[in-house]
């Protein structure tokens, strides 16, 4: 069986660099000889090599980077492709940078990631939000709604920016959503973070691209085997202008770009390729199997499924334990998890989310699912009422727009004092990375007691200037 490097040509060369011995007299300055120094330092730096000098010479003679994403833009079938080294982080704001001037509108969904947010400041645009439809059973958001998008339309948003899918698997109909913004001549961007995995076997849902979207970014170190912060950005030419792409992703990504996350994504689009459909069709299967276990030996039903939402609208690799089901703290079910070497991906009270990708095996979901069971009977108690979390159930408040309220003077307020200011941090629960406060948003007593809660709760809460949450950054009166 041939090996990818026959067929990804970063990959490739990555690999050749190190087949053949060297005298670098150029950066990276550990030059693959830093055990000389310390063998600690070397076992991290030595396998590392750059784009230029490394994959490609100095001067890009080979232009080995442009045929990679090449490769990539005809797999997705777009118009356009970019590896970033920044992760979605760095092509989400590429892309945002890339939309309009400031002043400038685009509609999103509260639940877009912190960079999405983050990008509308250095961008100068202005947010129109969009509340999920949150599922009555299962209390988790399943996407934007045509109703909810049509309804801002009279606001003139010059794009629509959707998370899809969402941290918790599930989806809008994404379908209906570009068929009504294209009707207005608006562009549709998908953060896909954690979709890298879609659209290439019958088994999940198609990408956004298949259903007409006109920008992809993905994250290859997510649900796919890349290298961490590897990222991918793809786009089609028709409502999106792809030479203002290509000047806002130079712009914001490093000038020194480094190899291995380069050449873990050209690895993963040959991957998907050759075995995309075996692969994933497998991961799916195991997925199932694994959740099977698991549910046989409790009444309630624990995990998220596919047959729990409309047809297309959820990732069904994704695995989602609901904790209140069983009356357990999503927290205490993770720290006895860790016990055992077995992490997951996020925890708080009602939930906790297993990333499964490709690299799994059966042996491994079977170990996980024989760890798991008696840790779930032990901690077994009154099932809760489903309860939405606050990253997707809180209503904003606008008192600024972000970007003055991230260039204002600003102060520090007890928590006591903090209703009614206009925060200057965004926080977050983190995992997901899902803004409960954006700056420039008015802070409520919901959204202080709701923060206060989670954080008791045991989950991280990301991103404020004081993390205790015993007092907040505000605008200056």
């Amino acid at each position: 069986m041939s090996s990818l490097r026959d067929s990804a040509p970063l990959l490739d060369a990555y690999l050749s660099y190190f087949e053949h011995k060297r005298t670098p007299f150029t950066i990276p300055g550990h030059k693959q000889r830093a055990s000389r120094l310390d063998a600690g330092l070397g076992s991290i730096v030595d396998s590392d090599t750059p784009l230029y000098g490394g994959l490609d010479e100095i001067k890009l003679t080979n232009q080995t980077l442009k045929v990679a994403e090449k490769l990539a833009a005809t797999l997705w079938k777009a118009d356009y492709a970019r590896f970033s080294t920044g992760g979605s982080t760095h092509a989400n704001q590429a892309i945002v940078l890339a939309l309009g001037k400031p002043g400038d509108k685009v509609a999103l969904s509260r639940t877009a990631h912190r960079s999405i947010l983050s990008a509308l400041v250095l961008a100068g645009l202005e947010p129109i939000w969009l509340a999920p439809e949150i599922d009555e059973a299962t209390g988790v958001p399943i996407g934007i709604s045509v109703k909810e998008f049509e309804k801002i339309i009279d606001q003139k948003p010059i794009a629509l920016l959707l998370t899809e899918p969402g941290y918790l698997g599930t989806l809008s109909d994404l379908s209906a959503l570009v068929k009504s913004a294209h009707s207005h001549s608006i562009p549709v961007i998908v953060d896909a973070a954690w979709g890298g995995h879609f659209g290439f076997s019958a088994a999940t849902p198609n990408h956004c691209l298949q259903l007409g979207a006109d920008a992809l970014i993905t994250s290859v170190h997510k649900a796919l085997p890349g290298y961490s912060a590897s990222a991918l950005l793809l786009a089609q030419g028709n409502l999106l202008n792809l030479d203002r792409i290509e000047q806002s992703f130079e712009t914001t990504h490093t000038t020194s770009p480094a190899g291995a996350p380069l050449a873990s994504i050209d690895g993963c689009r040959a991957l998907l390729q050759t075995r995309g459909d075996e692969l994933i069709t497998n991961l799916v299967a195991n997925v199932n199997e694994f959740k099977i276990k698991v549910q046989s030996h409790f009444d309630l039903p624990i995990f998220l499924m596919e047959s729990d939402f409309a047809p297309g609208r959820f990732d069904p690799a994704k695995i989602v334990l609901r904790a209140n089901q069983l009356g357990a703290s999503g927290v205490e079910i993770e720290k006895a998890l860790q016990t055992a070497f077995i992490r997951v991906e996020m925890a708080d009270k009602d939930t906790v989310v297993f990333l499964a990708t490709l690299a799994d095996t059966k042996e491994e979901f079977d170990s996980a699912a024989d760890v798991l069971i008696p840790i779930l009977k032990s901690l077994q108690s009154v099932p809760r009422p489903t309860a939405t979390s606050l990253s997707w159930s809180v209503v904003p408040t606008v008192g600024i727009s972000m970007r003055d309220a991230y260039f204002a003077d600003t102060e520090m307020v007890a928590a006591g004092q903090a209703v009614g200011r206009i925060s200057a941090d965004l926080i977050a629960p983190y995992p997901p990375g899902v803004a409960v406060i954006a700056p420039g948003e008015i802070l409520t007593s919901t959204i202080l007691e709701g923060l206060a809660t989670t954080k008791a709760a045991g989950v991280r809460i990301a991103y404020a200037t004081d993390p205790s949450l015993s007092s907040y950054r505000v605008v200056k009166i």
